[in-house]
């Protein structure tokens, strides 16, 4: 039986330092959201993950000292125990709470051979950029810090499972920023690793949701061979049951119109949309349709029932965007690296689209339905990658709570 996942000694703070080390994600946040949040708060694990927040804003963020301060700050937090190493390979079942949604699934390392041979399976394409920019983080932690978040085909018989274990008391009970309740047990009872692998690494495949840039990092790191430590083939995951799992809208805005007018543009989308003008802000509540905001005006958009694809990319509500109307239309040729076109997560909700608007700096919005994971699973089933920004995920996983660190 091969390995998908194996227990790891967490790097942890104890729930008393839990509030002063939980940080967002490093990269969905900007460097002026980091700053905030890490004010005043020497532990919060941003100034590990974001450690340029602590140079002046005209410093490189890719320079080599920013990461060697991030290294500083981890093992400062380590000597003064506000960071500890677990003594015994762990799993750690992780549930989050926000409002009415609550998801429970496990924190583990999994394998990079696994990732390298499409048992954990990717649906994106990495930023060469950003993916160097863990490679080096990596590297100059000697650890890797934020959790990928994971996905497999839901199981009854493991929610029993996590399910009982969640009647202990969490080591781990902590709210973040964002209203999110964190909490997490250890699971380090030999018969419970061993029935929790056997479920696991029997399984065909486990799916990367939101994470890609970390995991293809630590694939980089595990293969150039420069950190000779076994420990450096796994990478730290956090998998869900897909039925848990809340994908919301990944909205667009573009800065401009193309050369037409309004009158112009709309005209030409009437040639695949049927287009109804409604009089407020509305979010699609179904596939196919997608709401557009331009001149103070809402309209919503349904595509043409005889131009809907049957291939599991080009169907995705993202690609008729794209195909359809950003493309030819708007010109927005590549959205992975036109300047023209920028993303908004629905938790910002429709009144970003709005303001983003509204105050000139950008023409037209749309607001789309989410991507299901029935949709992603299809599309990494068969070796196919999702048009770019595709999904946002909520809740969010901390960092800071659990580290992979290579000791």
């Amino acid at each position: 039986m091969s390995t998908l996942i194996k227990p790891f000694r967490a790097l942890r703070p104890d729930n008393s330092d839990a509030l002063s080390v939980i940080a967002p994600p490093y990269d969905v946040i900007s460097r002026e959201e980091a700053l905030d949040i890490a004010k005043n708060k020497p532990s919060n694990f941003l100034h590990i993950s974001r450690p340029e927040i602590d140079f002046p804003l005209n410093v490189d963020p890719y320079s080599q000292e920013i990461y060697e301060k991030g290294k500083e700050n981890l093992y400062k937090l380590i000597d003064d125990s506000i960071l500890r190493q677990t003594d015994k390979p762990s799993f750690y079942v992780y549930s989050m709470r926000s409002d009415r949604h609550e998801q429970t699934g496990l924190a583990a390392v999994a394998s990079v051979e696994a990732y390298e041979n499409n048992k954990i399976r990717k649906h994106e394409l990495t930023k060469p950029l950003k993916e160097n920019d863990r490679v080096k983080n990596i590297k100059s932690l000697m650890a890797q810090t934020g959790p990928v978040l994971c996905s497999y085909k839901s199981d009854k018989r493991l929610k029993i499972i996590f399910e009982s274990i969640k009647n202990s008391l969490p080591i781990i009970e902590v709210e973040d920023t964002y209203n999110v309740l964190h909490k997490i047990w250890k699971v380090d009872e030999e018969n419970k690793i061993k029935e929790i692998s056997s479920f696991f690494n029997l399984m065909e495949c486990i799916y990367i949701a939101d994470g890609h840039h970390r995991s293809a990092a630590a694939s980089r790191v595990s293969k150039d061979g420069e950190i000779k430590n076994i420990l450096s083939n796994f990478f730290l995951t956090v998998s869900f049951p897909h039925d848990e799992l809340r994908i919301i809208d990944y909205n667009r805005i573009v800065k401009d119109l193309n050369h037409h007018t309004s009158d112009q543009l709309i005209d030409k989308i009437s040639k695949s949309f049927i287009i109804e003008k409604i009089g407020k802000a509305r979010k699609p509540t179904k596939k196919n349709t997608f709401g557009m905001y331009i001149e103070n005006q809402w309209y919503l958009l349904s595509i043409k029932d005889e131009l809907i694809p049957n291939d599991p990319v080009n169907k995705l509500d993202v690609s008729i965007l794209q195909n359809y109307l950003l493309g030819p239309l708007l010109g927005i040729d590549d959205p992975r690296t036109n300047l023209r076109i920028d993303f908004v997560g629905g938790n910002r909700g429709l009144k970003e689209l709005i303001r983003r608007v509204d105050n000139g700096e950008n023409k037209i919005a749309f607001a789309l339905y989410p991507t299901s994971m029935d949709d992603l699973m299809s599309v990494a089933d068969k070796g196919l990658l999702m048009p770019p920004k595709s999904t946002w995920f909520e809740p969010k996983l901390a960092d800071g709570l659990l580290t992979h660190i290579f000791s």
